[in-house]
């Protein structure tokens, strides 16, 4: 691409900056990202602290002491696993159900709230997965959170600062004079030696060249998806192929809304989507997508934008649909949940994100699908390197896909390109 950060992408927007893809470092213990954050003296903020709303589909405030219980025991379900793997949609419903029938009886038989507290968390589930069912996750993941906070905010600095920092370009720095980075250079194919004397090659599409000992390849499992076959000479082994193939990677959409001045309630940083069941029917077809919106959040990069958030098929069709009407429905939602006792003004911009159209992502990022269980193995297979006939590391592979326990993150993809570097020069030495 034409930048540096992949699905990390900073830009201005409203009065400040905003994140269309990554936004907030998650944990503080042990986090590459945070410590990098903190050993430069950028104050982050712990933006998971702050205020939040839920509002219903009929515009009414919603019972916000039941509703998040009922959420804060879903996600603690999330960290119980069955023994027997299952779809995490499935056995998180029959929890739910069963803590609503010993602890609210009173509600047991209200089959239209239950249905939409379970569409809240289904909604809730998937953007925070990326995937596009909550079925086709596992009960079975192999992901673990760092400890302290999980969501913390780079705010009016920007995630580009986590990327400045590393090309030592912050705060005017003058970057490294050895350091040749060349944007712009779709790579078409990259050779893989055989023999310990020969270069690894990579070649892009404009005709140019580029030989070197070693390649780090850090596309996203969607790019790998679609081009593995023609991207690579020789073939992959097929352990690569087979955790290529097996493994998923969803879509998290964004729309991003500036206004004027805030019409929120200050230091409200984030808003809960509750459909009511007949309303959620009522939806024309065409605008199903809308229904699927979880909620606003108001990033502290700014102080007069908002996000809405979309998953799966959903935030696909939003990515191909006209401005306008992306923008139209858009509001037509936030007025329906936020707008009985607000005037919602019209917005002064509105962005976008396009994650699974952009042909160097595919996609947003990876989660444990059904198929994890049978092969456990994938995401190290994924990140094995390809060697030459003297053993040698000579084709490499990094990225949020290829770590074990902290997929899904920056500080995932951090651990794993620099598990790469060390890789390399702990075989420079040997060589």
């Amino acid at each position: 691409m034409d930048r540096v950060g992949g699905r990390v992408n900073t830009v201005p927007f409203g009065d400040g900056l905003v994140e269309l893809g990554a936004e907030w470092i998650h944990g503080t213990a042990n986090n590459r990202v945070y410590e990098t954050a903190i050993a430069n003296d950028i104050d982050v903020v712990n933006d998971d602290t702050l205020e939040s709303e839920i509002y219903m589909s009929d515009g009414s405030p919603g019972d916000t002491q039941l509703i998040s219980e009922l959420m804060d025991f879903a996600n603690k379900v999330i960290d119980d696993p069955p023994p027997v793997p299952e779809p995490l949609g499935q056995y998180v419903t029959r929890r739910v159900k069963e803590h609503i029938k010993e602890k609210y009886p009173q509600i047991a038989n209200d089959t239209d709230f239950i249905e939409s507290i379970l569409f809240c968390i289904q909604l809730d589930t998937e953007v925070y997965e990326s995937s596009n069912s909550w079925n086709e996750l596992t009960t079975s993941s192999h992901f673990k959170d760092l400890k302290g906070h999980q969501g913390v905010s780079w705010h009016r600095h920007g995630y580009k600062t986590f990327f400045e920092i590393l090309l030592n370009t912050y705060n005017n720095g003058p970057g490294y004079p050895n350091l040749d980075i060349a944007l712009n250079k779709e790579v078409s194919r990259i050779t893989w030696p055989r023999q310990p004397a020969e270069d690894a090659v990579v070649s892009c599409s404009d005709g140019s060249v580029y030989r070197a000992r070693s390649v780090i390849v850090t596309v996203s499992l969607g790019v790998l998806k679609e081009r593995h076959n023609t991207l690579f000479s020789a073939a992959l082994p097929s352990e690569k192929t087979t955790a290529i193939e097996k493994m998923s990677i969803g879509v998290l959409g964004k729309i991003i809304l500036s206004f004027e001045k805030p019409w929120w309630p200050k230091n409200m940083t984030a808003s809960t989507f509750i459909w009511k069941a007949e309303d959620r029917k009522s939806i024309p077809k065409e605008d199903i997508w809308t229904s699927m919106m979880s909620g606003a959040s108001f990033g502290l990069g700014t102080s007069n934008t908002l996000t809405l958030w979309l998953c799966g098929d959903a935030a696909r069709l939003v990515e191909t649909l006209p401005e306008d009407v992306v923008k139209t429905k858009s509001m037509e939602i936030l007025r329906r949940f936020m707008g009985r006792d607000t005037d919602i003004p019209e917005p002064t911009a509105m962005l976008r994100s396009s994650w699974y159209k952009n042909p160097f992502t595919r996609g947003s990022y990876t989660y444990d699908n059904l198929l994890t269980p049978q092969y456990p193995n994938a995401r190290e297979d994924l990140g094995k390197p390809l060697l030459d006939s003297a053993g040698n590391p000579r084709v490499l592979f990094a990225g949020e896909a290829t770590n074990t326990q902290h997929y899904a993150t920056v500080h995932g993809a951090s651990e794993t390109g620099y598990r790469e570097a060390m890789r390399l020069l702990n075989n420079s030495k040997k060589i």
